[in-house]
């Protein structure tokens, strides 16, 4: 205890109460699943979007890939294999273009989106871990707790957030999906999802995966965790998945409250 504490701790201790106001503890959000469809249990999954129809995935470890998927079978329509020396990361597609990162190389990729023909580079300090759009910027996480926008034309960063949960930072943020203004975002080896304010970085809600996380001595609980988010705007379809799971879900969410 210290001197002043020793002089007048009621008032001292009342003087903390009122200047600390209570953190209110992030709420977890239910979900429903809908329906679950097939998904290649082969595929480290690091990137997913839903777009025109199509579903998009990127995959890690070596070799790396970027994938149109059709959704209903999980069979490979179209792949590009990445050169053995990159890690694939996070993807994202905007203006016919697709984006792609990779983990510690600094380096990002440009494709046609429609046949995956590169159309170029761009660079980045830190890590490459997920990424998204908000349909003017890209968006990335590199596994700290910071989230960066970039713009399109030029890649130059414009601005981060901080992402906190009561208060503390969150770090970890991985693979990311833009809906409806909000920023959802996968924790590494955490089967929660984020719901995430892009003005603020204060994190609005969890939305907890574990009843879906799949067991058996197949699967690495270290590695082989929930990565993939995926959202459907013009069906309003919220699709989820996971590192080499056998599964990929579409699952809606329950009001909060």
């Amino acid at each position: 205890m210290g001197f002043a504490s020793r002089l007048f701790p009621g008032a001292l201790f009342a003087l903390l109460l009122i200047g600390t106001p209570a953190l209110a503890e992030v709420p977890t959000q239910g979900f429903d699943v809908v329906r679950d469809y097939p998904h290649d249990k082969e595929a480290f999954t690091e990137g997913l979007f839903f777009q025109d129809g199509a579903l998009y995935e990127s995959t890690g470890l070596y070799p790396s890939f970027i994938r149109q998927v059709r959704l209903e079978t999980g069979e490979v329509v179209r792949e590009r294999e990445l050169s053995t020396v990159y890690f694939g990361e996070g993807v994202t597609a905007l203006n016919g273009k697709l984006y792609s990162l990779t983990w510690r190389n600094h380096i990002g990729f440009i494709w046609k989106l429609d046949d995956f023909s590169p159309l170029g580079g761009f660079s980045y300090p830190g890590e490459g871990w997920g990424m998204t759009t908000d349909g003017r910027r890209l968006i990335m996480s590199d596994g700290t707790d910071q989230i960066r926008f970039l713009d399109p034309e030029t890649l130059a960063e414009t601005g981060r957030i901080s992402v906190t949960a009561d208060g503390r930072p969150l770090d970890q943020i991985n693979e990311l999906e833009w809906i409806d203004g909000e920023i959802l975002a996968n924790l590494w080896q955490d089967a929660r999802v984020a719901r995430i304010d892009p003005a603020t970085g204060q994190v609005k809600a969890f939305i907890d995966l574990t009843a879906l996380v799949p067991t058996g001595p197949e699967i690495d609980p270290n590695d082989d965790v929930a990565n993939g988010i995926a959202w459907d705007a013009a069906g309003r379809r919220l699709f989820v998945t996971g590192k080499r799971w056998p599964k990929l879900y579409e699952i809606r969410l329950k009001p909060l409250g």
